[in-house]
């Protein structure tokens, strides 16, 4: 069984989380999610849900979006 798993939001990486004890530690890969560093999660599928959520209510996500050509 993986310790590790890399969580994915929009085909871009948010971070890793790996296995603390009981939980899963998040390590942001980007300023985007640091503010979920350090969080633990009881699964990594939980981190990939408050990864998504986090960068929904981020104020950088409303701003316009810039698209590579």
């Amino acid at each position: 069984m993986s310790h590790a798993f890399i969580i994915e939001v929009d085909s871009r990486a948010a971070g890793i989380v790996v296995r603390d004890g009981r939980s899963f530690r998040f390590h942001s890969a980007c300023d985007d999610f640091s503010g979920l560093e350090g969080q633990g999660f009881r699964s990594p599928g939980d981190a990939q849900k408050a990864a998504v959520r986090h960068l929904e209510t981020s104020p950088r996500s409303r701003g316009p979006k810039l698209q590579v050509a």
